[in-house]
């Protein structure tokens, strides 16, 4: 497969130090990718993980080597903390073996727009008012990602195909849907304020791309579940890409249960 070439990458929440986290898929993503500028936009490293062990396989060495050997080439990478890798916030403004840490940037894309980049997590109440509570959330979704694994372990020897259980719970609870339109709403309220034309961040694990009163709202997505970067083309126009290992599968429309199915079914058989 050609190496894809792009203007602009977005990552986020890569949660690197995590058993759950699609490390062949993200690996094979940056290995047959190349961009302008790379955006890790928060989450990168699961820090909160890795306080009691974590999983780090060599996969993740082979990431970070990637992401360095894309700086000595020439791709400007911008590193933007999340709440799970807040420690790496108090440098902001340095340069750390030639990537830039910033807590927030503004991107202007070729055709001109100029999109707030930050992780999001600042609009999320339960972070910044209970972290205890956010770490509860956190171990929660981990256990999960450990019944949806068992779970399709039982479908696969009944011959049935992959079903995302997590997926499929996460967006039939009514307080997550809530959740996910009062942090889209504040997001974009936040866009208005600060005059500029979109929002670019990750945070909520939930790919999207939607235009609220004007104002442009691109979520990067994850690479636990949905595997997904933003892109931008050198015309300055904005896609978000769902990776299955070589190849690429563009979509308008966000449907999570059936493009989570998709990647997961996929990693199966990659083994």
């Amino acid at each position: 497969m050609k190496t894809l070439r792009y203007r602009t990458i977005w990552l986020s929440d890569l949660h690197l130090g995590t058993k759950h986290t699609n490390s062949k898929f993200l690996l094979d993503f940056l290995k047959k990718t190349q961009s302008e500028y790379l955006y890790l936009v928060g989450d990168i490293i699961d820090f909160w993980k890795l306080e009691s062990g974590g999983y780090w396989p060599h996969t993740n060495n082979h990431i970070m080597r990637n992401i360095l050997k894309k700086v000595r080439e020439g791709t400007k990478v911008i590193y933007i903390p999340g709440n799970h890798d807040e420690v790496m916030r108090k440098f902001a403004g340095i340069d750390v073996r030639g990537i830039t840490v910033q807590n927030e940037t503004v991107h202007k894309t070729a055709d001109g727009l100029r999109f707030h980049v930050t992780h999001g997590d600042e609009f999320d109440c339960v972070v910044q008012r209970n972290k205890w509570l956010a770490k509860l959330g956190s171990w929660a979704y981990d256990v999960l990602l450990e019944v949806n694994t068992l779970y399709n372990f039982v479908r696969r020897k009944l011959g049935l195909p992959y079903k995302s259980l997590s997926a499929y719970l996460k967006y039939k609870v009514k307080k997550v849907v809530s959740f996910v339109s009062r942090y889209e709403e504040t997001v974009v309220s936040e866009a208005l304020k600060r005059n500029v034309d979109g929002f670019i961040c990750g945070h909520i694990h939930q790919p999207a791309s939607k235009n609220f009163q004007g104002i442009i709202y691109k979520n990067i997505g994850d690479w636990v579940e949905s595997c997904s970067a933003l892109t931008e083309c050198f015309d300055g126009s904005l896609q978000i890409v769902h990776w299955r290992g070589g190849e690429t599968a563009e979509r308008i429309s966000w449907d999570p249960v059936y493009q989570n199915s998709l990647g997961a079914e996929h990693l199966m058989q990659a083994g």
